[in-house]
Formats: structure tokens, sequence, C-alpha cells
């Protein structure tokens, strides 16, 4: 039935009725079905970007914890260096001291 030939006094008979409210209930139902389907596409891929995350975050603190040891490692080498420089230095200044 198109606007054109829509006549507001025309009632619709049961049987018509019928109709539409069943042609309306199977889009509803292909609708939900729809949704519920994109609802567990979505659902999938925010879980999978999550377990990404949480992979990149990991990463991250073992980045984290290497370039700690690192520096850890250099300034004990460093601090060394200066001790043992500090040890020559004395014994050297000691030795060349008259006695």
């Amino acid at each position: 039935m198109t606007m054109n030939n829509w006549n507001p006094k025309k009632s619709l008979n049961n049987d018509e009725i019928d109709v539409k409210v069943a042609v309306y209930m199977e889009r509803l139902d292909t609708y939900i079905e729809t949704s519920t389907e994109l609802n567990r596409t979505l659902v999938a891929g925010l879980e999978r970007v999550n377990n990404e995350l949480d992979e990149l975050k990991q990463w991250r603190t073992q980045f984290y914890g290497a370039k700690t040891l690192i520096m850890m490692l250099f300034a004990m080498f460093a601090h060394a260096g200066v001790v043992l420089a500090a040890i020559v230095g004395i014994l050297t200044w000691y030795s060349k001291s008259p006695n």
C-alpha cells in the first residue's frame, strides 16, 4: 500500500493487520540477530585488543627492567673504576713520598 492510495477512513481488516505485524516481527527478529552478531564481533575484537595491550605492557616492563639493570651495571663499573683509580693514585703518591 503506497501513501498515495492510503485512505485514513479506510480501516484494515484483521488479515492485513496480521500480515503487517508478521512482517514487522520478522524485520525486528532480523535486526536483533544482526545486532547480537555485531556485539559478539565487537566483544571479540575488544578482547583481542586487551590481550595485545597486556602483552605490550609486559614487554615495556621487561624493557624497563633491562634498562635499569644496564644503568646499574654501568654505575657499578664506573664506581669501581673511580675506586681503583683512587687506590692507584694513593699507592703512587705513597711510593713517591720520601720515607
